[in-house]
């Protein structure tokens, strides 16, 4: 499997009846609408550290994501860009970036509906990690805003203190997600029949079929196939509807999930 990098935050208020059990989260379309790392593009746009035309790519990948869902063609290519044009720029900045980019970019697209079974979970005494391909500078940023109990993400290689366009290991995507999550519940004495993950992407069926109580949020039409096939809880935060019900008050002690369209975001131009 491939090297992943965990940031933890502070521990969680203990609970007997959930010990063992946790939460893992999608980022891209299931924790927020659109792909993280587009955002970190623009901002590294702002800082002129590329250039429109390489910009205006980024947000031609994005907009089909939006629309459609992942492709692994689109998560190779925006991953090949990314890794070249991050070659040779500060591990600093990128950190700092992190912030910013959550403030400014992220932290309006998060789904409220997902938001909230994050904080019912961890309510409930329950770990929670995103597991996303999303670089782990960026995925430790959003989980310790969101009081999450972690991160695990895509790890780039570092060398005197700047990037080298290269991976550690392979992008923390498809069955590299599930892999990851069973060496976290072995690190943290998980029973991952007794977990939960959460995806939109049919990419992950791996990871939501590792575990006990797997659940589709905004699903790409693939996943709500095999969610439906498998009776598996479907949740669309995209039109504010709820597409099923099966199984969710057990996975968050609560059986109210809000959310609402906020419509599409717009592409800025320059």
């Amino acid at each position: 499997m491939p090297e992943v990098n965990l940031v933890t935050a502070e521990d969680l208020p203990a609970s007997s009846d959930h010990e063992g059990e946790a939460a893992f989260f999608d980022v891209d379309n299931t924790l927020m609408k659109g792909a993280s790392l587009f955002h970190v593009a623009r901002k590294m746009y702002q800082k002129k550290a590329f250039t429109l035309r390489d910009a205006a790519g980024f947000a031609w990948k994005q907009a089909k994501f939006v629309l459609r869902g992942e492709t692994m063609e689109d998560v190779h290519s925006v991953r090949d860009t990314a890794l070249v044009l991050a070659a040779g720029i500060p591990v600093e900045t990128i950190q700092t970036m992190g912030e910013e980019v959550f403030d400014e970019m992220i932290e309006s697209k998060i789904w409220p509906g997902t938001l909230a079974l994050t904080q019912q979970h961890l309510r409930s005494g329950r770990q929670v990690w995103l597991l996303t391909a999303t670089p782990i500078e960026v995925a430790g940023v959003i989980a310790s805003r969101l009081g999450l109990s972690g991160a695990l993400g895509t790890v780039c290689e570092i060398e005197d203190g700047h990037y080298t366009g290269r991976l550690v290991g392979d992008i923390l995507h498809g069955p590299a997600k599930a892999a990851a999550a069973r060496e976290l519940a072995a690190r943290e004495h998980l029973a991952l029949a007794r977990c939960w993950a959460y995806s939109d992407s049919y990419n992950d069926i791996p990871l939501l079929s590792a575990v006990g109580n797997p659940v589709a949020i905004n699903p790409d039409a693939r996943l709500r196939r095999h969610a439906r096939d498998n009776n598996w809880p479907v949740y669309d935060f995209r039109s504010g509807r709820r597409a099923a019900t099966w199984g969710l008050r057990a996975a968050t002690g609560a059986g109210i999930i809000y959310g609402g369209w906020k419509g599409f975001g717009r592409i800025r131009r320059r």
